[in-house]
């Protein structure tokens, strides 16, 4: 009789984790977080905030949170070829940005490594449009679910881990090009 049950109770563990590979085999490969957010200042002022890896240290929500974070700027010094590398502690972690596209005042394009604590590559994209009172800013990522990232998926939500960093950094980015568009000679200086 025992062996009986203990046929029925691994029976039913294949079964449970049978159904759990099939749910997280149809979560969404790919996710995609975005953020938006008016700046009262031009696109020219905005711009450089963005294009240069050199100015994110005084916006980025991920800066602050490491006060021993190792930086590392190669490739083009802004803009398209600008490579942008980190490593820091277990908030931070490991990882490498570089911008793929770059047109001014209007959309900065960049490919998005992390290397630690997970390993996973992204797309993030910065749009700007012109608008009434200054910019319109759309800060944007999308990536591809491999498996681990659709079981992931089941306990996190993508959308609400990254998205409250983006909009911590979308005010920190309206802060710093409203001082710099008040002051009449930095216009369009990083």
């Amino acid at each position: 009789m025992a062996i009986g049950m203990l046929k029925k109770v691994l029976a039913g563990l294949a079964l449970a984790i049978a159904v759990l590979l099939i749910v997280i085999a149809t979560r969404p490969a790919q996710f995609t977080v975005t953020r938006s957010a008016r700046i009262g200042a031009a696109p020219d002022v905005v711009f450089p905030l963005i294009d240069d890896f050199h100015a994110w240290t005084n916006w980025s929500p991920w800066e602050k949170l490491d006060p021993d974070l190792k930086r590392e700027y190669s490739g083009a010094p802004r803009g398209t070829g600008a490579q942008y590398a980190w490593s820091g502690n277990d908030q931070v972690g490991k990882g490498s940005m570089t911008i793929t596209d770059s047109r001014p005042s209007e959309r900065v394009e960049i490919r998005l490594e992390f290397k630690e604590p997970f390993a996973a590559t992204n797309v993030t994209t910065f749009s700007l449009k012109p608008a009434a009172s200054g910019t319109e800013v759309e800060w944007a990522m999308a990536g591809d679910n491999n498996f681990m990232g659709k079981a992931m998926s089941l306990f996190m939500d993508m959308d609400q881990m990254v998205g409250k960093d983006f909009e911590q950094g979308l005010g920190n980015l309206r802060g710093v090009a409203e001082a710099r568009a008040a002051q009449p000679s930095a216009q369009a200086s990083p």
